[in-house]
């Protein structure tokens, strides 16, 4: 036999052959009376394959790209914090950035949000409570004969921020129905912290206020221009909580025989216990009639779309500025310098030391009566299921101690925001100052959140817990305080004994419909069933 010829081999990256048209692959395998037509394009192509510089600068393109590609699709959150901020952009650029945004959450995102959405996302049951506000015929009867009066007017002035405003003004509503007057648009009165001089307008959409309640409380811009003469009577000694018949029986003698009533210092004069039509007014109020003024609105909504583009997210009211640690008679726990810092000011200005004097810090803690701390919060959050890659969104002032006061939040929960992270350049000027338009736009995105809690509580809390019960009891979480906070101090507890104590302290204080009348005097506007909102499911049962 001759002598076997000598074979030799090329090895081709798979790459390469991956990329090869199903032509040129079938050129590889033609006949050798075909192929030797092409010996020549062979010959250039097997030069081409044996410089191993080319190939070497392929393989490395080619899996740098494929690593970024892999990158993307799995972990597409973490690398947008490298990513050129999109609220620094322009409008155009964030629209596209937020329409990729939502395309590439549906190939990566839904995965891990389907995931908790058994656990931390899940919606407490509302047991088919929804809102309905029938009122009787005898409120529908009277309701012609008030409107219709020309001879009583009402004004108010409402103090204090945002919130403790907007919760005077649903009680002016209601004493002017008591009163069968009509209501003059509440003055705000400045707010001496603040310095805010906004206007009722400035906040509230006048229009829908006066739509609204235009069956319940005649509502006027001003005081008739036969009246603006007059100087109204004064009052300003409203005692807590007065009942409809006290209302009656001071105030109005006087309105009839002088036509117009001043009223100042409503805050939490008016019970908590009224009869039901009264009830479902003040109801009415909160959740209808008192929407935020347009401009307003639209940032907030605009805001809130922002942190629900790539999936749900948590708002928390933080509230750790240093008036409320004085006021509390509690200590920051950030060190020592700080809780001197605070117990000096409050020894110096014992006027704004609202708590009990004779409790020691620790003891109000002990009792639950003080403010979470950024690690307090965390630890919660953490407990009862909040995966570290939920975003989050807290409202509230400065803290005291700055952005280190944060850092047991922003290392736990590293995708974590407030306004001035999510606007674009000039959307916030409009609002320079002006601290009620800040605390609107806060309420807003807490409100529109798929998870909210306080750390201690307020008006703000109270209200955004009210309107998300209306809204079909979304998901609110009401720390319990004195229960928790002895095993926050047990060091020794295991981590997984920890969470599961947790979770069973907190299982029916995620926002599920509560009686206003099981306990005495809470507020209707923050526990709106039974009066405020029907059971369907026992209706239609009963049916």
């Amino acid at each position: 036999m001759g002598k076997a010829k000598k074979q030799s081999y090329i090895t081709v990256p798979s790459q390469i052959i991956n990329s090869l048209s199903s032509s040129s692959l079938q050129s590889l395998l033609e006949s050798p009376k075909n192929c030797s037509k092409k010996a020549k394009k062979l010959s250039q192509f097997s030069r081409l394959i044996i410089n191993p510089k080319p190939w070497f600068l392929t393989l490395f393109v080619l899996g740098f790209f494929g690593m970024v590609k892999l990158y993307l699709h799995l972990n597409l959150e973490p690398l947008t914090q490298f990513l050129p901020n999109p609220c620094n952009q322009s409008q155009k650029q964030q629209d596209n950035w937020m329409n990729t945004a939502q395309q590439l959450q549906q190939l990566n995102g839904n995965i891990s949000h389907n995931n908790n959405s058994n656990s931390f996302w899940k919606q407490p049951d509302d047991f088919g409570y929804k809102p309905c506000l029938e009122f009787s015929q005898e409120y529908t009867r009277t309701s012609h004969e008030i409107v219709r009066d020309r001879t009583k007017y009402l004004m108010v002035v409402v103090s204090g921020g945002m919130n403790q405003q907007r919760n005077q003004v649903v009680d002016a509503v209601v004493i002017a129905r008591i009163l069968g007057a009509a209501l003059v648009v509440p003055v705000l009165q400045v707010n001496v912290v603040w310095g805010d001089e906004s206007e009722f307008s400035d906040i509230f959409d006048l229009e829908q206020f006066k739509r609204v309640l235009a069956h319940d409380v005649r509502i006027l811009s001003s005081l008739p221009s036969t009246l603006l003469r007059t100087k109204p009577v004064e009052e300003s000694q409203t005692p807590f909580h007065a009942t409809p018949q006290w209302i009656r029986r001071h105030y109005h003698g006087r309105l009839r025989k002088y036509g117009v009533l001043l009223l100042r210092g409503l805050d939490s004069r008016l019970s908590e216990d009224l009869p039901s039509d009264l009830q479902k007014l003040r109801c009415k109020v909160a959740f209808h009639a008192l929407r935020f003024a347009p401009h307003i609105l639209h940032l907030g909504n605009k805001i809130a779309e922002r942190m629900s583009s790539k999936g749900p997210y948590v708002a928390l009211h933080l509230r750790m500025e240093k008036d409320v640690w004085i006021r509390t008679g509690c200590s920051p726990g950030l060190s020592q310098e700080y809780d001197d810092m605070i117990n000096n000011e409050r020894r110096q200005r014992p006027k704004l030391l609202t708590a009990k004097s004779n409790m020691t810090s620790h003891d109000r803690k002990l009792a639950g009566l003080c403010p979470l701390n950024a690690l307090e919060v965390a630890r919660l959050l953490k407990a009862l299921g909040a995966p570290r890659s939920a975003r989050i969104y807290w409202a509230g002032g400065s803290p005291l101690g700055g952005k280190d006061a944060l850092l047991p939040l922003t290392t736990e929960f590293p995708f974590f925001y407030n306004k001035e992270d999510l606007v674009l350049p000039g959307e916030l000027e409009p609002f320079a100052n002006k601290a009620s338009f800040m605390a609107a736009i806060d309420y807003i995105v807490c409100e529109k959140s798929d998870v909210f809690m306080a750390s201690h509580g307020g008006n703000m809390g109270h209200a955004i817990q009210g309107h998300r019960a209306y809204a079909g009891h979304k998901k609110h979480i009401t720390p319990n305080k004195r229960h928790m906070l002895p095993y926050f101090l047990n060091s020794s507890l295991p981590e997984i004994e920890f969470n599961e104590i947790m979770k069973k302290l907190h299982q029916d204080s995620l926002g599920q419909p509560e009686l206003r009348t099981s306990k005495p005097g809470r507020d209707v506007t923050k526990y709106p069933v039974p009066e405020c909102m029907c059971n369907i499911l026992s209706k239609h049962s009963s049916a």
